[in-house]
């Protein structure tokens, strides 16, 4: 299911920043009492009760013609069209102003649904003085305190009531939906159209001719595929251009609704740092994913060539050692018949149940061939593991404390778990749970 987009918008300084940092629990967006310091749209995602969301932090928008307007002014457009839900946040301190006038005439033109949210309401006396904001034609204004965390649950109860149910209904279930992604320019299109046989999908030396996602189905030896094109994802900070902004988060969105991630590398130009980041997309999604390193035609090759390629590849995506790799060339439609039984073996581990006895039989041997670890004269004792989830594989583990739970005890668990069950190309998760 494809997570609901809201985004805050409004002029500077009215504490847009401060509000995203508190949704999504951590400090992401830099926060200063500056004017303007948000010069860029931040992606994160948040959750409330049982609603998961993607949130979208931008620039403050202002009338004049300061350095960075407008890019800014262009990106909070490209946000507000990407959005399901809008937040318009203004500050009660400054009261209405000539901007949030001007703001509320680019909401109305969007015909998406607008959530008013009064800042730095700091103390119920202050709501007398929200009413003004009625005026922007909003209907009810929502006071909220940032720096105190006032009035966010009935904010978000009311973005909530926006969303939509956007549930993958279009395919049948066994139908294994993949995206590619990667960096501009690494080749994603040609592998798309060379695996259909087609030009269905724009194909440029120029980076960033994909600007959007693209559905394509497809089948081969009897499984149905649905093919996700996305445009290229570029290195935050670097490019400023709105297109650009925008296509991250539509790949993001393209990742939500896959089974399978294809990771696009170049052979050509070798692994760079975005690469990565890229990767780490999919990685933290719990997405299953297979490695494809395109462009293999234009290496001069050895007998250690490929060999020395994949080291490299392990050796910078050591957080994608599940993910198996293939070889390939887009331009030659070399190999290309190697992904698919990746792809369909990537894509069952990431629906692979396994029984809770015999999980516990390869817990016990792993813990007989090595204890647990002991902190401060505690040992972590582990009683119980059971499977709870799919897509990712999820277990959850029953111990007698989980801050006794070390990383490198859960990772030596997972990889004994791998050994027994398998699960290249997806992901698993290991969650230390007390036993009441």
């Amino acid at each position: 299911m494809t997570k609901p987009v809201i985004a805050i918008v409004g002029r500077p300084n009215v504490g847009k920043s401060t509000i995203f940092n508190r949704i999504v629990g951590e400090r992401v967006s830099i926060v200063e009492d500056t004017p303007g310091v948000t010069r860029d749209r931040i992606y994160s995602s948040g959750e409330w009760l049982t609603h998961d969301f993607n949130i979208i932090d931008t620039g403050g928008i202002e009338l004049s013609d300061a350095p960075f307007q407008t890019q800014i002014r262009a990106q909070a457009e490209v946000a507000i069209d990407e959005a399901d839900v809008i937040i318009f946040m203004v500050n009660q301190r400054e009261g209405l102003t000539q901007t949030d006038e001007m703001i509320a005439q680019m909401l109305y033109k969007t015909n998406k649904p607008v959530v008013l949210a009064v800042n730095k309401v700091d103390n119920p006396e202050m709501r007398a003085d929200i009413y003004d904001f009625y005026a922007l034609g909003f209907g009810e204004p929502f006071p909220i305190s940032g720096s105190h965390g006032l009035g966010l649950g009935d904010l978000l109860d009311e973005v909530a009531k926006h969303f939509k149910d956007e549930g993958d209904d279009l395919y049948d279930e066994d139908t294994i939906r993949l995206s590619l992604i990667g960096r501009p320019n690494v080749g994603k299109s040609s592998l798309v159209n060379a695996i259909l046989g087609e030009d269905r999908v724009i194909v440029s030396n120029i980076a960033g001719t994909t600007r959007d996602a693209i559905d394509t189905e497809y089948s081969y030896e009897g499984q149905d595929y649905v093919l996700i094109d996305t445009a290229g994802m570029r290195k935050k900070g670097k490019v400023y251009e709105s297109t650009e902004k925008y296509s991250v988060l539509r790949a993001l969105k393209a990742i939500e609704r896959s089974n399978v991630v294809l990771v696009v590398l170049d052979a050509e130009e070798g692994i760079i740092e975005q690469d990565k980041r890229v990767a780490g997309y999919a990685h933290e999604e719990g997405k299953a994913i297979v490695i494809v390193v395109n462009k293999w035609d234009t290496l001069e090759k050895d007998s250690k060539t490929m060999k020395k390629f994949e080291d490299e590849v392990r050796k910078n995506f050591q957080f994608l050692d599940y993910a198996p790799i293939a070889f390939v060339s887009a331009k030659e439609k070399q190999r290309l018949r190697t992904l698919f039984p990746l792809i369909n073996e990537a894509s069952e581990n990431h629906k692979k149940r396994v029984q809770s006895s015999t999980l516990n039989e390869v817990i016990t041997d792993a813990i007989a061939m090595n204890p647990t670890p002991t902190d401060k004269g505690r040992r972590l004792k582990v009683f119980y593991a059971t499977q709870v989830a799919i897509e990712p594989p999820t277990f959850v583990v029953f111990v007698n404390d989980e801050e006794l739970m070390h990383f490198s005890y859960k990772r030596y668990l997972e990889n004994q778990i791998r050994d027994a069950f398998g699960f290249e190309g997806t992901p698993i998760k290991i969650i230390p749970r007390k036993r009441n």
